[in-house]
């Protein structure tokens, strides 16, 4: 049947790179099986915007994600402040446990995640 992986976690930027962020991930085929895991809020508050993901996928679609995220990482920052993307992601494999993705600095950082995250996994 194959090995799955669950991917939970959120973005945050700024407008513009907002855009970016939606330009970058509905540039998908609207037909491949994970692209409906992205979601905007209607509505953003104040001066920060968040992107959700949530998706539970076969682990060979995993590199398809992180190649998304990847791209989003590398936006470079629109204003004064010099602020890039940020984000975090908790991936839960079937198999390999439970990793950390932090999206920061124009790049996306894996680690194992902490212990405190396993009751997600339960």
């Amino acid at each position: 049947m194959g090995v799955f992986v669950g991917v939970r976690g959120w973005l945050e930027c700024d407008d513009e790179q907002l855009a970016q962020v939606k330009e970058i991930v509905q540039g998908d085929d609207p037909e491949e099986t994970y692209s409906g895991g992205w979601a905007f809020p209607p509505r953003q508050y104040n001066y920060v915007n968040w992107v959700f993901f949530g998706a539970h996928m076969r682990a060979q679609s995993l590199d398809w994600f992180l190649e998304r995220l990847r791209s989003v990482a590398r936006i470079p920052a629109s204003d004064d402040d010099n602020d890039l993307v940020t984000g975090l992601f908790l991936v839960s494999h079937e198999v390999d446990g439970m990793s950390e993705w932090q999206v920061r600095d124009g790049t996306v950082r894996i680690r194992a995640a902490g212990q405190e995250y396993r009751y997600l996994d339960e």
